[in-house]
């Protein structure tokens, strides 16, 4: 018995070809770097124009934007919080750059201090694993499945309750 062979064409084998690269191209663009920016990166030449005991808030507010938050009981100190990351694929993300930019107003709402914190002056904050200990007994997965049998009054579970509670 001959087996029947199939000769494909240069054109469709170019079509392939093309096809099969593009697909590879672009599985390929999804592991490229991505740098993203977030937050308020105020530019440093603008920042160096805020003068203390000159600018007011509004004045602040034109040139650097709202802030990204204010501080909690008092509203002294605006924070502009802006950080640059690039990721690679699936990895985690890597800081690139991260600003922190705090101005702080006096009494009567002209800018006191100006500072600037970057990804240098940042630290490292331990996040504490302990568990708070709750009140009750701990329950097997058993117990906490069939611990409600038998706990409703005869006749609610098929609606006898209801009965019971008309006027007469």
């Amino acid at each position: 018995m001959r087996r029947k062979t199939h000769k494909i064409s240069g054109s469709a084998r170019a079509a392939f070809m093309a096809s099969g690269c593009a697909v590879g191209l672009l599985l390929l663009s999804g592991c490229s770097n991505n740098i993203q920016v977030r937050g308020n990166l105020p530019d440093p030449e603008i920042v160096g124009e805020i003068e203390t005991g000159v600018h007011s808030r509004r004045q602040v507010a034109e040139r650097l934007g709202s802030p990204s938050a204010i501080s909690t009981f008092e509203d002294r100190k605006w924070y502009y919080v802006g950080q640059k990351t690039t990721q690679f694929a699936f990895f985690e993300p890597e800081v690139l750059e991260r600003n922190v930019l705090v101005v702080t107003f006096d009494g009567t709402g002209k800018v006191d201090e100006t500072k600037a914190y970057t990804l240098a002056d940042g630290q490292v904050v331990d996040i504490v694993s302990r568990t708070t200990p709750t009140e009750g007994r701990e329950l097997t997965l058993l117990q906490q499945i069939f611990g409600n049998l038998g706990s409703n009054v005869p006749g609610s579970i098929l609606g006898g309750g209801v009965e019971s509670q008309r006027p007469r």
